[in-house]
């Protein structure tokens, strides 16, 4: 699938996204003659981020897109002969520009599902010198989507299943790669949508927005608009000016409201005239570009009365700045009281959104009963991920040649599993998850309601479990090049993530705190590690 024929492919990585060390590895294996040796290697990460005990699987999607048009093109080899030394053999230019994946397996967590520390992301299998080149761009692709996919989870998990979340980062992101990332998986991680046209067009997530504060301070009450004639919803009956409707409607709800007609700004009602006239049917007032009170709040009753009495109605406010949930409440009597003194029930109900840096603490606020917030916006404290900036993922060698490798080092944290290895998850009989093993592939499967033996990280002996179901963890995803089965959509997988929060136990999904989740070593893989470790000791 080349990138061109591929609107979403646009977006996947190039090859040369990648560490100078990955082509000097690469002339190294070659010169050594072990280009083609068959090698395995594991994408995982070591902690769960933000202090939880959980994180997802993101990237899956843009990894196998840019496997399927890894090629390096004669531009590329010719910027790489000229970072490597004058002497390189021509040979081994020849053989990049032939290289492509049409030998590499790839094995994943499916995009959306719970992951956890030591279980693999991604085991990509084929040649030594390939495999090794893939390593940086598929830590790119995989590590930050899956960052932000898991701080969006969380930011759901504090918002609730009710409150609508819109992601606004894109002009806080790290670059455009950056905020294409960020708008996808947040959308993953249980945003219901993003400010980001680009994720719309290219990845199918749901776009919204309307209008900012340069919008209504533009106007400064004078302007006159070249047709303020609406004609009413249901498509009957003569047009009516909304600007003098409006201005009519003011008066009764500034007498309503206790205010004097002349306090509300004349320019911040003539801009919610000029979006109500460009969006009868989706008009929303952004009310604190001067006082919520005395002006936003009057001035958008005031248009969204008129537009009701043409058979519309409006579809939200919203406000950036301020005690945001002091305001929503103040906000929502206002609507209550006004929808009785003046006959209209859908005012009461008419949707609070906010907006302003805001973060899991803040967001817990909002999210509480009563507050009558209805969407949240937040941009920074999700697209950046400030708690975190880096999961930390890894991308290491297990196999080659079909012998197991593993990295011995001083630091235990730091040391490899090693091997080629199958994953499964074990769940209790209320369909609760318990725990992950991690086996070497050629074990057989442990199987449902019968004795399993495991290690956990650190026990001095194995213990016992008893799985009421067994689930596969890592679906053969990409075989020597090809596709095994269609990838699942944006949406499917977002689904898959709410699905995977709701199996795990309170205690693990509690973000403060949390229990942690076990991932355990069948007892043929711990004799392995323990072997190696003898082999290496002096």
């Amino acid at each position: 699938m080349a990138a061109e024929q591929d609107p979403e492919g646009r977006a996947a990585a190039r090859p040369l996204l990648t560490d100078l060390y990955q082509a000097t590895m690469a002339l190294g294996y070659w010169r050594a003659g072990r280009a083609r040796d068959a090698a395995e290697f594991e994408l995982f990460f070591r902690r769960c981020p933000f202090g939880g005990a959980f994180a997802l699987a993101a990237g899956l999607r843009d990894c196998v897109r840019f496997l399927r048009a890894f090629r390096l093109r004669d531009a590329d080899v010719q910027f790489l002969a000229s970072v490597l030394p004058p002497d390189t053999d021509p040979a081994f230019f020849e053989h990049l520009r032939s290289l492509d994946c049409s030998e590499v397996t790839v094995r994943a967590l499916p995009e959306g599902s719970l992951a956890f520390p030591g279980v693999p992301l991604l085991q990509v299998s084929g040649p030594l010198l390939v495999v090794q080149l893939l390593e940086t761009p598929l830590l790119c692709l995989v590590s930050y989507a899956s960052l932000v996919a898991t701080n969006a989870a969380r930011l759901r998990l504090i918002a609730g299943p009710e409150k609508r979340l819109l992601e606004m980062g894109l002009r806080r992101a790290q670059g455009p790669d950056g905020g294409l990332t960020a708008s996808t998986y947040s959308y993953l991680g249980g945003f219901d949508s993003s400010s980001n046209v680009l994720a719309g067009q290219l990845r199918g997530v749901p776009v919204a927005g309307t209008l900012a504060h340069s919008f209504v301070t533009s106007f400064s009450g004078s302007e006159v608009p070249p047709d303020p004639m609406l004609a009413p919803a249901a498509g009957e009956g003569p047009g009516v000016d909304l600007a003098a409707k409006a201005q009519v409607w003011l008066e009764h709800v500034c007498a309503h409201l206790g205010l004097g007609v002349q306090e509300p700004h004349p320019g911040e009602r003539a801009a919610f005239v000029a979006y109500a006239l460009a969006f009868p049917r989706a008009f929303q007032g952004l009310l604190d570009s001067y006082s919520v009170r005395r002006s936003g709040l009057p001035n958008f009753l005031a248009v969204a009365l008129a537009l009701g009495e043409l058979g519309y109605r409006a579809v939200g406010v919203r406000l950036d700045s301020g005690d945001l949930l002091q305001q929503a409440q103040e906000i929502r009597k206002v609507f209550r009281a006004a929808a009785a003194q003046f006959q209209v029930p859908w005012l009461e109900s008419v949707p609070i959104a906010v907006s302003n840096n805001i973060d899991e603490e803040a967001l817990a606020r909002l999210a509480q009963e009563g507050s009558e917030v209805n969407v949240i916006g937040i941009g920074t404290s999700v697209v950046t991920c400030p708690q975190q900036p880096s999961l930390g993922c890894v991308y290491k060698l297990v196999a080659v040649g079909g012998q197991p490798r593993m990295k011995l080092t001083e630091d235990p944290e730091k040391q490899t599993l090693p091997g080629s290895k199958a994953a499964f998850r074990l769940l209790g009989s209320d369909g609760s998850l318990l725990m992950d093993v991690l086996q070497l592939a050629e074990e057989p499967a442990p199987q449902a309601r019968q004795e399993l033996r495991v290690w956990p990280p650190g026990a001095q002996e194995p213990c016992t479990v008893r799985p009421a179901q067994v689930e596969p963890l890592l679906r053969l995803c990409l075989q020597q090049g090809q596709l095994c089965e269609p990838l699942p959509s944006l949406a499917e997988s977002r689904a898959l993530v709410q699905l995977s929060l709701s199996q795990l136990s309170p205690e693990h999904r509690r973000l403060q705190s949390p229990a942690q989740y076990q991932v355990v070593l069948s007892e043929r893989l711990q004799a392995l590690v323990n072997s190696l470790h003898a082999r290496a000791s002096p």
